[in-house]
């Protein structure tokens, strides 16, 4: 699959170092060690997919894995029609049993800009979210407002800068009520072949910074503001 991926159009691969479990070692003690991201984007005269899908390790193995796949097709200069569907699969730290994330299809408009030479972008999207049922929740809409965007910068563009910020509706599936998620990830990274002189090998070094609110469901305590930094290597194929 990942061959067949990269001759089509360009593929990264990270691997996040998560710090979160020693920043809150109760609260988040059932958090995943290692992140691996498959990650593409691919604009034709359609619009553009993008979709990433991140497999969670723990040192004895892995965790789930979790997928977000999207289409857009354009509508006229910036603005787009945006279908999306988000699922994955998870399990405890001392479990060998597992559980579905509530998967959901999102549709609505999106408004895309960018620089005359795309090294910026910005996205906003007001979607409507219609989660289906899952083993412990029913099913029931919602709504995502979303703004993503990607920022090159420096001689012969060494860093980069991109990320994106989520704000949706959520019922929780074992007390009935309705509350509202926020999460942001911001990633920085530094790009070796940028570096003159250096042989292009794709590989960047960087950072994500996962701020999130209501997002994760502590192992202890009422916590619900999380910030977990990652370390992370980024190799990116052409």
């Amino acid at each position: 699959m990942l061959a067949a991926l990269c001759a089509s159009a360009q593929v990264n691969i990270q691997f996040h170092y998560d710090l979160g479990r020693s920043i809150y070692p109760q609260s988040e003690s059932d958090r995943q060690n290692v992140t691996v991201r498959f990650e593409q984007f691919r604009s034709d005269q359609l619009g553009n997919i993008y979709y990433f899908v991140n497999f969670d390790f723990y040192s004895a193995g892995m965790k789930g894995t979790y997928l977000e796949f999207s289409r857009e097709f354009n509508l006229r200069k910036s603005l787009a029609a945006h279908i999306e569907y988000n699922g994955g699969v998870t399990t405890g730290h001392d479990s060998e049993y597992g559980s579905q994330y509530q998967h959901a299809l999102l549709v609505g408009p999106a408004y895309n800009l960018h620089s005359p030479d795309y090294r910026r972008t910005l996205s906003f999207r007001a979607l409507y979210k219609q989660y289906f049922k899952g083993h412990f929740n029913k099913a029931y809409p919602g709504f995502q407002l979303t703004t993503a965007w990607t920022m090159n910068f420096g001689e012969r563009d060494i860093f980069s800068f991109s990320g994106y910020v989520d704000f949706w509706r959520n019922r929780n599936a074992f007390t009935g009520k309705y509350n509202y998620i926020v999460i942001t990830e911001p990633q920085f990274w530094i790009n070796f072949d940028s570096i003159k002189g250096v042989h292009k090998t794709g590989i960047s070094i960087g950072t994500k910074q996962e701020l999130s609110n209501n997002l994760i469901v502590p192992c202890s305590g009422s916590r619900t503001l999380f910030w977990n930094p990652s370390v992370a290597l980024k190799w990116t194929m052409n």
